[in-house]
């Protein structure tokens, strides 16, 4: 599923990059030469251990570099700052001097003349997203976090396939779900016992704790009867309910421990929505909705009997508080059986409020939703009907929508992918919708070259934040991390930051241990700013 916690896509990321990112991070390697050993080229020397005069600074700085060799080639130089090209104001026997352009980033410098290409010391560009100091999570997760929510007591809960969290499950593993105070610390209090045996992709508040679904079939001390979702108390511990199971009369009769929520499904599971009444929404990557029976006989009536029940359920359900089925949402009880659903992968965007509270958006890479034509997105009713209002013309997005978010202050849907075009205008993986699914044309994406775009986000002040594996955009380097205006241009002073490597699954908005504004970045990558990040971090933004 693509935004119910982890996108279809993320899922194969994470199951493919795995631990393997937190044994990457711990050094980053400084790109290589790409000449062997033996004589200089062109005869240009450059000491890349030797700091830029000065190492750090804004746009419109002078840099000064020194190097040797280069005066003979002073006409067809090009200096770059980690790829965007840089005026040159003077070259002599020993240096060059350059002026730091205006949406240059934190990298390598390098000097090119024709097709060889001298990489010179790193430099880093000073703007308005800097590393938070005060968040003392500096070593992270060691595999990718799926969500994190703050509690009531100012902490936060953070879930995901990670086994290690600030390398404080050296000697115990922390499996799939950890608590922090506000400023990142590990909380050692929380009694998940032995924790998931299988991703966590996603948390809520539900009832008087939580619940937790992904991709697990056991918890702490219950090693079975979990079908990927399952409820836990505030302390982390499963929340049991004591079951005489059926047996026969000459067998004793005692009291066993089974989860109380007894509810799941055959597959993967990324999200949840609470709703009115106790009931919960949970959408995900699944065929069948599992329940089971702890107190009657089975056909050969062997002990401890179990029974499980399942049922055709696809992509989309309700549940009551218990996890029974609610059968009144987008099910056909003639058929016993939900509704088709969509032909292919489809991922959510649930309205708790505003003008469609209670409202779906469907996305992902679908062409036929509940038997009819559907161009990769559409929305639902709160009865779990297609919304009608909600128009992206006939042919909607030409190919898959990876994610998408809504700013309820706007009325606007973001949503990228690897489409070229909505509903016949052609746009550039990347788009903003209004409220009723037509394009909004003021924003204008820039073309993409390098990779794609996976991840989109607009922060309640109106900035865009934009993320993937692309390397420019509209012509400027971009290393896979941007912020824009809502027009869709580059915004001046914050697109100073360096090398992104990875995948974003989600950022919060919130603020620092001495109040300034942060956001706390998660997901499933192994580099931030060029600088190593594993999976979780928080910057400040001015």
């Amino acid at each position: 599923m693509i935004d119910m916690r982890y996108t279809f896509k993320s899922l194969f990321i994470l199951s493919i990059w795995g631990c393997c990112l937190w044994a990457c991070s711990e050094k980053l390697e400084v790109p290589k030469e790409p000449y062997g050993p033996g004589a200089q080229p062109l005869g240009i020397v450059v000491d890349r251990a030797q700091m830029p005069s000065p190492a750090t600074g804004l746009p419109g700085t002078e840099v000064t570099i020194n190097a040797s060799g280069l005066l003979p080639y002073e006409d067809e130089l090009i200096f770059r700052f980690n790829g965007e090209g840089a005026d040159i104001i003077e070259v002599t026997e020993d240096h060059v001097k350059v002026v730091v352009p205006d949406f240059a980033s934190t990298g390598i410098t390098s000097m090119t003349v024709g097709d060889v290409v001298v990489f010179g010391p790193q430099f880093s560009v000073t703007g308005k997203i800097n590393p938070d100091p005060t968040f003392n999570a500096a070593q992270g997760t060691n595999n990718g976090v799926s969500k994190v929510i703050f509690t009531n007591d100012e902490r936060m809960m953070i879930v995901g396939a990670f086994t290690n969290y600030d390398n404080k499950g050296i000697v115990r593993p922390i499996n799939r779900i950890a608590r922090t105070f506000a400023d990142g610390t590990y909380d050692a209090s929380l009694r998940s016992g032995t924790g998931a045996n299988g991703q966590i992709g996603e948390i809520i508040p539900f009832d008087d704790g939580y619940l937790i679904a992904g991709a697990f079939t056991g918890y702490s001390q219950r090693g079975s009867d979990i079908s990927n979702l399952t409820k836990i108390h505030t302390n982390g511990t499963i929340d049991t309910v004591g079951v005489k199971p059926f047996r026969r009369p000459d067998q004793l009769d005692t009291t066993k421990y089974y989860p109380r929520f007894n509810g799941g499904f055959d597959g993967f599971i990324g999200r949840l929505y609470p709703q009115g009444g106790g009931k919960v929404v949970v959408g995900g990557n699944f065929r069948y909705y599992i329940s089971r029976r702890y107190d009657q006989p089975n056909r050969l009536e062997t002990r401890d009997s179990v029974i499980v029940d399942s049922v055709e359920v696809r992509q989309l359900a309700r549940l009551n508080s218990d996890g029974s089925l609610d059968k009144t949402y987008r099910f056909d009880e003639g058929t016993n059986r939900s509704w088709e659903g969509g032909n292919g992968n489809a991922g959510t965007l649930y309205h708790a409020a505003g003008n469609q509270a209670g409202k779906l958006l469907v996305y992902g890479n679908f062409n036929r939703f509940d038997g009819q034509q559907a161009g990769r997105i559409l929305r639902l009713k709160a009865d779990g009907t297609i919304d009608e209002t909600f128009n992206p013309g006939g042919s909607g997005a030409d190919e898959a929508v990876y994610r998408a978010d809504y700013n309820p202050a706007t009325g606007k849907y973001l949503i990228v992918g690897s489409f070229r075009s909505y509903n016949g205008t052609p746009v550039s993986q990347m788009a903003v919708l209004n409220e009723d699914g037509t394009l909004d044309e003021t924003f204008v994406p820039q073309s993409f070259e390098g990779g794609e775009v996976t991840f989109i986000k607009q922060l309640t002040d109106g900035k865009i934040i934009v993320a993937g594996s692309f390397r420019t955009y509209g012509g400027i380097a971009r290393n896979g991390f941007m912020v824009l205006d809502q027009s869709g241009a580059l915004l001046v002073g914050y697109n100073a930051t360096g090398l992104f490597s990875g995948y974003i699954e989600d950022i919060v908005e919130t603020t620092s241990a001495d109040g300034r504004p942060a956001l706390l970045i998660h997901g499933l990558f192994n580099q931030f700013n060029s600088q190593p990040a594993n999976n979780l971090l928080r910057v400040l933004i001015e």
